[in-house]
Order: C-alpha cells, then sequence, then structure tokens
C-alpha cells in the first residue's frame, strides 16, 4: 500500500512538473478549443434533405432560423409597384395658350373688317367720277387677305367655311362670337382632359355654343374654332409616378421565412416557390458549407479568448497552468455531460433542462475561485444555445443558455458561504428553486400553451438539475483534490475540525503548543485576510505548524508548566539540536499523514532560516568559538505571504506570552521590533511581502492582541464578613 501511495505521489509530481512548462500552458488551450469545435460541429452542420422538385415532399420540413424571403420581399414589392396608379399632371397654361389663339384670330378677323371699313369710308370721300376707280374686294380677296395675317398652321387646320365666315360677318357679330367662344373654351379647358377626354371635351364646348346669338354661318365658325382649340391638358408624369413606385416598393416590409415555419408539408408537391425557399435556407445545396463551420470557429475561438483573458493576466503565478488544467476539466467533463443529454433520443419534451447546470460553477468556486466559476458559467450557457439547439427549431437555444446562465450564478451566489462539504447540498436544493422559478418564466413568456402535467415535468427537470448539481459537486470533490493536490475550501474546513487525529495528537501530547497554535492561528488569520491573503489557509496550518514538538513535548516551554527546564541541565549545541529538529519532524509527520503540501511547507518554513539567540548566546557564554550559522535554522525561508505572516505570528506570540503584565505600548513595541528584526534578518525576501503590507500585519496583529490582553476592570475586594 505504501509503494502504491509513493508510486501515485511520483506520478503526481512528474504531472506537475510538466504543467509547468510554457508548452503545456497552449496545448490545453488548443485541447479546450478542439473539445469545444467537435461538440458542436454536428449541431452546426447543415442537413441537406432528400428533396426533388415537382415531387411530393417526404416529410414535413420547418424552417431552422429566421431569414428574409428575398423572391417573395421581391415580388411583393413589385406589386405593391404596380398598384400605383400612372401620375398625371394639369397644364393650365395649354388652356391660357388656346384661348389666347383663338383670341387672336378673331382679332384678325376684326382687324380685316376694320381695314375693309377703312377702305370703303376713302372711297367714298374721293367722290371719284369713275365709279369703277375702287373695286370692292371679292370673298376670296377678303379670305386670302385674312390668311395673311394667320399662321400656316392656323390656315390648315381650319377650314375655308370657317374663314369665309369670319371675313364675311360684322364686327359686333364677331366680337359676340369671340367672347362666346373664349368662355366655352375657358370652362373646358380649366377641368383635367387627358388623350382620351378630349372628344368629349370637344363636344361639351360645341353644346355650350349651341345657343349663342349669332348668325348661322358665324356659330358654325366658332364652334369650329371652339374645338380646334380644345386639346389635351392633363398629360403623364413619369417622374413623379416613378417616385410614387419607389415609396410604394420602401413602404413594403422584407417577407420572412420564421424560425419553425412550415415550408412543405409531407406529401404536399415542392414548386418552385417552395424550391427557391429550400434552397434560400440552405436545405437542398449541393456545395460543401464552409460558412457555418467558419462561424464555429470564430465562436470558439472567442470563447477560449474569454478564458484566455483571465489567465494572461496571472501569468506570474507559478500554478497557472495548474489552475488552468483544473478549469479545463471541470469545463471539458461539463461539455460532455451536455453533449450525452443532447443526444438523448426524446422529441415530446425538451430534456436539456435536466442538465446540472450550476456542476461547472460549484466546482470552479470551491476548487479555483468565484470568478472563475463565472467565466465557466458564461461559456457553458453559450455553448449549450449551439449543443441543445436540436430540441428547438433554429439554430440556437436562447432559452436554455439563459437557464443554465441563471443556474450557475445562482450555484456560485448560494455557495458563496456555504464553506463545508456537507451545505453543498443545500445549496443545490436552492439552486433546484431558482431553476424552477426561471423554467416556469421561460415557458410563460412566450406565451406556450403546455397542460399542467407538462409544467410539472418541467419543473420537475430543474429540480432534478439543481439536486443533481449538488450531488456530482460531492461525487467530483473528492477525486479532483486527490488527482490535482487541491487544498480547497472545503478541505481546509475539514482539516480544521477539532477532531481530526493530528490535532487530538497536539492536544492530548502537547497541550500547551496546542493553545499556542490556536492563539497563532487567530493572529495569523486576521493578518491574512487585512492584506488579501488566505486567512483560512493560515489559520489551518497554523493549527499544525508545530506538530513537531510532540515527539519531544517537555523540551519546549508552553508544555513544560510547572516543572523544570530541561534544556537547563544540556549544553546549547544538544537544545539547539532538539529545537531546530521541531520543524523537519512535523513536516515528516504530515507528510506521512498525507498532508496537503501547503501545510507540509508552512511547518517546515514557519522559522524559515532565523537564529536561536538565547541558546547561540548561551554558548557564547559558555567560551565557545561559535557562528551564527550554526544556530540558524536550515530553512527555507517562508516561500508565501501566508507563511511569512505565521512566522510573524509565531515569534510575536509567544514573545508576548513570555511578557508580565503587558499592556498596549509594550505590545506595539515589541511586534514592530520583532517585524524589524525579521526583515532586517533577510526573512521575507522569498515571500513577496511589501513593506506595505507588513506595515499593515504590525497594525492588525497590535488590534487583535489589544482585544485577547485588554486591561480587565478592578473590583474592590469584597470586605470579611464581620469587618
Amino acid at each position: 500500500m505504501k509503494r502504491r501511495k509513493d508510486k501515485n505521489e511520483r506520478i503526481l509530481l512528474k504531472t506537475l512538473q510538466f504543467l509547468n512548462k510554457r508548452f503545456a500552458y497552449w496545448i490545453i488551450f488548443i485541447i479546450i478549443g478542439l473539445v469545444l469545435f467537435a461538440s458542436m460541429y454536428n449541431n452546426v452542420k447543415p442537413i441537406v434533405l432528400d428533396v426533388t422538385k415537382f415531387e411530393p415532399a417526404k416529410e414535413t420540413i420547418r424552417s431552422p432560423f429566421t431569414i428574409e424571403d428575398v423572391h417573395a420581399t421581391e415580388r411583393a414589392r413589385q406589386e405593391a409597384a404596380n398598384q400605383v396608379q400612372a401620375k398625371y399632371v394639369l397644364k393650365p397654361e395649354i388652356g391660357q395658350n388656346r384661348i389666347d389663339l383663338i383670341n387672336s384670330i378673331y382679332d384678325s378677323a376684326i382687324e380685316l373688317q376694320d381695314e375693309l371699313t377703312e377702305l370703303s369710308i376713302r372711297a367714298e370721300a374721293e367722290n371719284s367720277e369713275d365709279e369703277l376707280a375702287v373695286d370692292n374686294p371679292t370673298l376670296k380677296e377678303k379670305v386670302n387677305w385674312l390668311k395673311e395675317k394667320l399662321t400656316k398652321s392656323v390656315v390648315n387646320d381650319l377650314s375655308n367655311n370657317t374663314l369665309e365666315a369670319l371675313v364675311n360677318n360684322s364686327k359686333p357679330d364677331l366680337v359676340t362670337a369671340r367672347d362666346a367662344a373664349v368662355t366655352a373654351i375657358n370652362n373646358v379647358m380649366s377641368h383635367e382632359i387627358s388623350s382620351s377626354e378630349v372628344e368629349n371635351a370637344r363636344k361639351k364646348v360645341e353644346e355650350e355654343l349651341r345657343f349663342v346669338s349669332i348668325p348661322e354661318t358665324l356659330k358654325n365658325a366658332t364652334i369650329e374654332l371652339a374645338r380646334y382649340a380644345i386639346v389635351q391638358n392633363y398629360f403623364y408624369d413619369p417622374e413623379a409616378t416613378e417616385e410614387l413606385r419607389k415609396q410604394a416598393e420602401e413602404n413594403v416590409d422584407p417577407v420572412y421565412i420564421l424560425q419553425g415555419q412550415i415550408i412543405v408539408e409531407e406529401g404536399q408537391l415542392v414548386n418552385q416557390k417552395i424550391w427557391d425557399q429550400l434552397e434560400l435556407i440552405g436545405l437542398v445545396n449541393t456545395e460543401f458549407p464552409y460558412m457555418p463551420f467558419i462561424g464555429l470557429f470564430i465562436f470558439v475561438f472567442a470563447l477560449i479568448g474569454i478564458i484566455y483573458s483571465y489567465y494572461n493576466g496571472n501569468r506570474k503565478n507559478e500554478s497557472v497552468n495548474k489552475e488552468l488544467l483544473i478549469f479545463s476539466v471541470i469545463l471539458l467533463v461539463s461539455i460532455v455531460i451536455m453533449k450525452g443529454i443532447s443526444a438523448v433520443p426524446i422529441q415530446q419534451y425538451d430534456i436539456s433542462y435536466v442538465f446540472p447546470a450550476a456542476l461547472c460553477a460549484m466546482l470552479l468556486k470551491i476548487l479555483l475561485n468565484e470568478r472563475l466559476g463565472i467565466i465557466g458559467t458564461i461559456i457553458l450557457a453559450a455553448a449549450s444555445a449551439i449543443i441543445f439547439n436540436g430540441q428547438s427549431s433554429g439554430s440556437f437555444h436562447l432559452t436554455i443558455a439563459i437557464y443554465i446562465l441563471f443556474s450557475g450564478l445562482a450555484g456560485i451566489a448560494f455557495l458563496s458561504n456555504q464553506n463545508q462539504r456537507s451545505k453543498i447540498f443545500q445549496a443545490g436544493l436552492f439552486v433546484s428553486a431558482i431553476n424552477i422559478f426561471v423554467v416556469i418564466a421561460l415557458l410563460f413568456i412566450p406565451n406556450t400553451k403546455f397542460s399542467m402535467t407538462q409544467y410539472v415535468i418541467y419543473a420537475s427537470m430543474g429540480l432534478f438539475s439543481g439536486i443533481g448539481s449538488a450531488v456530482l459537486t460531492i461525487g467530483f470533490l473528492p477525486f479532483l483534490e486527490a488527482g490535482f493536490g487541491i487544498l480547497s475550501t472545503m478541505k481546509l474546513i475539514e482539516l480544521s475540525n477539532p477532531n481530526h487525529p493530528l490535532l487530538k495528537k497536539i492536544l492530548t501530547e502537547a497541550p500547551g503548543t496546542y493553545h499556542h497554535s490556536v492563539m497563532v492561528a487567530n493572529l495569523a488569520d486576521s493578518a491574512c485576510e487585512a492584506i488579501g491573503a488566505n486567512g483560512l489557509l493560515a489559520r489551518v496550518a497554523c493549527y499544525y505548524h508545530d506538530i513537531g514538538k510532540t515527539r519531544r513535548p517537555n523540551f519546549f516551554i508552553e508544555n513544560q508548566m510547572n516543572a523544570g527546564n530541561p534544556h537547563d541541565h544540556l549544553p546549547p549545541e544538544t537544545s539547539r539540536d532538539i529545537i531546530i529538529a521541531h520543524a523537519h519532524d512535523g513536516a515528516e509527520i504530515l507528510r506521512k499523514n498525507h498532508m496537503p503540501k501547503e501545510i507540509v511547507d508552512v511547518a517546515l518554513q514557519h522559522h524559515g532560516t532565523s537564529l536561536l539567540k538565547f541558546f547561540y548566546h548561551k554558548a557564547k557564554e559558555n567560551g565557545k568559538e561559535v557562528s551564527e550559522e550554526e544556530f540558524r535554522y536550515p530553512g527555507p525561508k517562508p516561500q508565501t505571504k501566508e507563511t511569512a505572516i505565521i512566522s510573524i505570528a509565531d515569534s510575536v506570540e509567544a514573545a508576548v506570552r513570555s511578557m508580565k503584565n503587558p499592556d498596549k505600548e509594550k505590545i506595539e513595541e515589541l511586534v514592530k521590533n520583532i517585524i524589524k528584526d525579521k526583515l532586517n534578518d533577510d526573512q521575507f525576501s522569498e515571500s513577496d511581502l511589501t513593506l506595505k503590507e507588513l506595515k499593515i500585519i504590525e497594525q492588525t496583529i497590535c488590534e487583535t492582541l489589544h482585544g485577547i490582553f485588554h486591561n480587565r476592570i478592578e473590583y474592590p475586594e469584597m470586605k470579611k464578613k464581620g469587618d
């Protein structure tokens, strides 16, 4: 049995040496990334369905995610654009131009009448003897004179009868005809006249002029002129129409294929529209779907980046590789459990809620720290959204991610003040309560209609998840602590139990040492907490730091009671060897009992290389030639802050205990001198303690000692009866 234990210790030592190497740091990250990628590979790999165009579907197909149906959106926008009516615009200037044209025609005819009248008057005034001196112009000549006043296009558009009527009627009749025509044209042209409405508008203007009181020939000419004046004044506006169509297209919302939407039902014919949708989603693509895997790689890289960002800031810590390995083992075990649950073929219920979501968080909180527990929970929640996507119709199962996030954080919160292994199960019950509330909330929010039985089943899953997290945490803890040599908070609390065999050994064989250890523990604990060191580790290590004294308890002053001091009869060299041996003896006893390395180190290092001043000076007084090195502890010096603080507390407690009537000033002076002597003796050079921290330690130890050795109130002695 002993050989097997020694072999296991050697294997553990070699493993830890390997972990301290730099390349192991990167190997662990690569392994985490590969496991995460492999666990989610099948969940992102697109499913290619056995579907043939224009044949019935063999199964009902739903959309795995929400995506815009670009073809349907384009069709909807085209339909909206087609429904926009053409935009026309009224041009009133056309009506005015036509009125001006008719006015000019009548004005030309009136002007011709004035010229003819003037010509006739001049002929009469000359009183010519020759009657044929001035001939009256013929109708043809009058028409020709009128044509000269008009434009060629107007002459071509008007009939000869109309021109004859204009030159054959009197000026008053022409004025009346002109006014009537202008009024009628204005009335008609003030309305919208499209190309198809021109003839109707001309009929309307003709109707208005039928009852004008003018000669018939002039009336017919006026009607022709009015009809001639009526033209299209309402025209198609292509720019405005295009603008309206664009607005109509923009107002059309994109058409989406929603996550979970049925694209084609079993037995339904796969027409072109359905085929386009299947192609759009990628369910019938024959090309290699590289994009999902690129996305998964980036996703995993981001998760690894979260872990790296934490550990990269702690690279100076020699145990970073060990912590990283512990973190990765716990995380990857949780991923494997998650993957196993996702592979269970149950379609009726979403069994992902059974996953022990708080397991990873609780283990990391207990074995490492709260921050890593939160990081692990976030990574698990993110990964679960993909690993459990088979329980949803989309690529991500966001509800289970929320569930795992809440459950993991609840595990960390409820375990924060539960530092005993027996309390883990109680924390699991609290997590179960949170799980139930979260599950019910996630089912109620989307207004899902479930039966009471289904709600009870999902609530039971949440209960089982919380209790399972606690049970698995309790089950995994011993293996992880043993496998990695972890001194967890739970382990420390167990070691602090007074019923521990080694503590009983100290109490029964060296009671003075036991009391001394308890007092040192109080001082060291408070000082460690004050500077942010591990107070619990310091306290427990103090309980065992002097266990080596149990081999020769009577040679240590705290165990001598009223008996004589055997050192009075021993040479200083022998006393030196006995006193110095207790550090090595204590480490040996602790190793034989398989105590954690941290506690063994405290027993071996708490005196560092300090000098046994009493026996050194005693030897000098005896006239012997001795050096200080002969009367120093072999070391090593304290390697951690906790060990350095214990060395201070150990010296302070022994010195204060030997003082007579200690008061505040004496205690403060004593503590200051002890720390100063150790600092000058270079005992803290390997422990990373700063001068600022030493000052805080000094103040904290003094405050603690004041509470222990406070001045008691002196009560007057009771007078004897009869005085």
